[in-house]
């Protein structure tokens, strides 16, 4: 320390340091405090260091002001020091330590470093190379993952990659593309070590950029996903593994395509569908596409529609139905689904018996099967349900008074009673199925009933129903009679078709359950 330190050091003061350490070790200097007389040059008073021995080894530097000097290091195991004052201002001076001090990093095992050895004053510490990070260690190195990504296209893979991943890691990429643009994941390759609610090694993959945005999927196992697009022009993938099993991990492809119909719809009329690459316009029921390819024009008034839901609406909505008009809605749903009708909007000209302007819906393919209404005013019905997959509709308007008419949504319901016949049918266990997974939080029962005299014969085909030991989550559960009073022939789950199932009476319910969590193919029978 500056002489009469920590109080002001004396004018016209000289003095002199020469410190020296052990061989094969450095000098280590640091400072406590630091105040001497400023001056651009330090020209007045000032501390002078240099690397050796004597006034003439390589100066380090000229010192003074009141900013501490950083940590020195010698090149050899000495150090020179001159404290010079002149007569007229006085400070505190400065104080510091001085020590041996040893590279770390001059050993031959690298100071314990996997990749490099990075040495400080005093101590040293480990770097890893592009591309990795330092493990909890603190020593050893593994592929860093994780970070912003703006490219439109790129890869995405687990630490350690083609390798088995590391234990204890959390990786979030953020993909961010463009406005107008949407993002789409494709797994190449997954391996992640799984269980039924993916609570161990998982990936989590959202639209938005932070934890809680909307949620796509979370998955784990070895069943590669689908393809999944985000909602909006960025995407977070999460990867996290906990500290026992590794596997292989996964290998993903992003790319990013502009959505057209995120701007003045596409210029569609009805609704505009995005495609990679381009777009469609789609009309709605009721309604063709105009060789524009963007407006829609009144179709047909016979139609036949086989999609799993939809809209339904009068000739001409939103505006006015046209008199003397006809028009039949023939609807089929997939096997073992029931079709739903349910009014949105509703006005056709009042008739206590809708002998004018109606609308009648029948519980089948054709206007011969039972009626389930004949509709006419302006309250909202109730919603419609068939016994079966068919419903068929007719409209009918005379010519005298007009209305606005009918907007109406067909959807599906699964259950229902059943006809078994000896030409085989096909039960499905939901509307898209080979498209979708089954929907969560179901409960479903489908009646299946022979001619008197006869036998049921269940037959599953396909069979994919999420696993548990006892059958406690989804299950298909089948009874030997006419309701879940009758004797159990069995709960099943998990992957492959049980046996043959044959009833000992005329009847046979299938009850078909799932839980609000995972879900997998389904069911054909």
């Amino acid at each position: 320390q500056s002489p009469n330190y920590p109080d002001d050091y004396r004018p016209m003061k000289e003095c002199v340091w020469k410190i020296t350490v052990s061989e094969n070790y450095n000098v280590g200097l640091t400072f406590q405090a630091f105040e001497i007389e400023r001056h651009d040059n330090c020209a007045y008073d000032y501390l002078e260091i240099r690397d050796g021995t004597n006034e003439n080894s390589p100066l380090i530097g000229h010192f003074c002001g009141y900013d501490k000097p950083e940590d020195i290091r010698s090149t050899s195991n000495t150090l020179w020091m001159k404290f010079v004052s002149d007569g007229t201002v006085n400070k505190a001076g400065f104080a510091a330590n001085f020590f041996k001090e040893e590279d770390e990093c001059a050993k031959p095992d690298n100071g314990g470093c996997e990749q490099r050895c990075v040495n400080t004053l005093g101590s040293y510490q480990c770097a890893c190379d592009p591309g990795y990070e330092l493990g909890p260690d603190k020593k050893s190195c593994e592929a860093a993952c994780g970070g912003l990504l703006t490219k439109l296209n790129g890869t995405i893979t687990t630490p350690g990659w083609p390798k088995e991943y590391p234990p204890n890691k959390n990786c979030v990429w953020q993909v961010v593309a463009p406005t107008q643009y949407r993002i789409s994941m494709k797994f190449e390759f997954f391996e992640l070590e799984g269980n039924e609610v993916c609570k161990y090694d998982y990936v989590e993959i959202r639209s938005g950029l932070s934890s809680d945005s909307k949620l796509h999927g979370k998955f784990c196992g070895t069943e590669v996903p689908e393809v999944i697009t985000s909602q909006y022009n960025n995407m977070r993938i999460e990867f996290r593994s906990d500290n026992t099993v590794s596997k292989k991990g996964f290998k993903a492809h992003f790319f990013s395509d502009k959505d057209e119909c995120s701007k003045d719809n596409g210029g569609c009329q009805h609704e505009c569908i995005n495609t990679v690459g381009s777009y469609v316009c789609q009309c709605r029921n009721g309604f063709v596409l105009h060789e524009n390819k963007h407006d829609c024009k009144e179709a047909e008034c016979e139609q036949k529609i086989h999609s799993p839901n939809g809209i339904i609406t009068s000739p001409n909505w939103p505006d006015k139905y046209p008199s003397r008009k006809e028009c039949t809605w023939e609807i089929s749903a997939t096997p073992g689904q029931r079709v739903k009708l349910t009014f949105n909007e509703f006005e056709i000209e009042q008739h206590q018996e809708c002998a004018y302007d109606h609308l009648e819906v029948f519980d089948g393919e054709s206007e011969k099967s039972p009626i389930l209404g004949r509709l006419c005013g302006n309250k909202i019905p109730d919603p419609l349900i068939a016994t079966g997959n068919k419903m068929f509709l007719r409209f009918i308007s005379d010519a005298s008074v007009q209305r606005k008419g009918f907007q109406a949504t067909h959807s599906t319901e699964c259950g229902g009673r059943l006809k078994a016949e000896l030409k085989p049918k096909d039960l499905y266990s939901h509307a898209q199925v080979g498209d979708n997974n089954y929907p969560v939080q179901a409960d479903c029962d489908w009646l299946l009933v022979a001619e008197r005299g006869a036998r049921v014969e269940l037959m599953f085909q396909t069979f994919e129903v999420e696993e548990e030991a006892d059958c406690g989550y989804d299950y298909v559960e089948l009874f030997d009679g006419h309701d879940k009073t009758a004797v159990r022939l069995g709960r099943f789950c998990g992957s492959g078709p049980p046996e043959e199932i044959y009833s000992a009476g005329e009847s046979l319910l299938l009850h078909f359950h799932t839980d609000d969590t995972i879900s997998k193919k389904g069911f054909h029978a």
